[in-house]
């Protein structure tokens, strides 16, 4: 039994928290009308840029855990099941879970700023996820390791980038904004299953983070 529960401890277990998370929230919305129903989706949630602007703040959070459609849900679970697993276990759950909050409200705000229309799904975080796996192949590029790891997902990441310029109705500034955020979280919460990050990369980061999320909030609100 206490051979099970470490190995359940060593083990991506945030990953499959936010996996189960999305995906019973997904059932909701499917109980309650549809995940494709606005009205549905703005009741749970979604990203509306006139409700923020009330006050209605949890917006900029909810919204990554709402999925439009099944392959919303099936594109963006699968996605987070295959990088999810490798970030928490090259940066550990906290950080993991860190990366993964504060990279999808990041995205969200940037698509409050940017982005007039409704927005939801976890592809802010999973954006996230993306910048903290550029942050590992910038910050260790000598690593062996990171550098095969790396190539598994490089071509991954850019085609996600790529069909975003080329499909209709994608959020493409709360994609990069979630990938900005997950960059400087990822070097405000360090590796430290690899090394240590500087002191002052740490506090450059998190200058740069509060900064950018101060100044387009403050876009956003008083647009």
């Amino acid at each position: 039994m206490q051979r099970k529960i470490r190995q359940w401890r060593s083990g991506p277990y945030m990953m499959y928290f936010f996996l189960g998370l999305q995906l019973l929230v997904y059932l909701v919305l499917t109980l309650f009308g549809g995940s494709e129903n606005g009205n549905v989706l703005v009741f749970f949630g979604a990203k509306v840029n006139f409700l923020i602007q009330q006050g209605q703040w949890w917006r900029l959070i909810t919204p990554m855990f709402l999925h439009s459609g099944l392959t919303h849900i099936a594109v963006n679970s699968i996605t987070l099941y295959f990088i999810g697993m490798q970030i928490e276990d090259l940066f550990g759950h906290w950080r993991f879970t860190v990366i993964y909050l504060l990279s999808g409200i990041t995205g969200n705000i940037a698509s409050f700023v940017f982005n007039q229309g409704i927005s939801v799904g976890a592809s802010t975080a999973l954006f996230g996820l993306f910048g903290a796996f550029f942050m590992l192949m910038e910050t260790f590029r000598n690593n062996v390791a990171i550098r095969a790891v790396g190539r598994q997902f490089a071509l991954f990441i850019l085609l996600n980038l790529g069909f975003d310029l080329f499909i209709p109705g994608i959020d493409l500034a709360g994609h990069l904004g979630g990938l900005l955020g997950g960059f400087l979280v990822a070097n405000l919460v360090g590796v430290p299953n690899l090394r240590s990050i500087g002191r002052w990369r740490r506090c450059g980061a998190f200058i740069v983070l509060v900064g950018a999320t101060a100044f387009f909030l403050y876009l956003g609100f008083t647009r």
